[in-house]
């Protein structure tokens, strides 16, 4: 093999194992927050009669999560309800916004 393949082959490996790092950092902090995404754009859990990401079909469907950035899921800014009840994400599936 050539210097010039070797050199190639050894970074893309290592390109490889700093993506996958800075992957696994990412994930690491975010959490799911309840109740913040629009009708099927959830990423999984939408509760009864649904199978995972991207299956609700309510926007802000209390019992469908999305990920978002740790420590921000309280302070997304979300339009009030119908009766003028103000709407915030939570750590924990919400009994709001449920499909009919």
């Amino acid at each position: 093999m050539s210097t010039t393949l070797k050199t190639a082959a050894i970074a893309g490996a290592v390109a490889a194992a700093l993506s996958s790092h800075a992957t696994t950092a990412t994930a690491a902090s975010q959490e799911k927050c309840f109740g913040v995404s629009l009708a099927g754009e959830n990423d999984c859990a939408a509760g009864p009669g649904t199978t995972c990401a991207g299956t609700s079909v309510t926007d802000y469907q209390g019992n469908a999560w999305t990920l978002v950035d740790e420590g921000t899921c309280a302070d997304i800014e979300l339009p009030a309800m119908a009766d003028g009840t103000e709407r915030t994400g939570s750590l924990e599936a919400l009994d709001r916004d449920l499909p009919a």
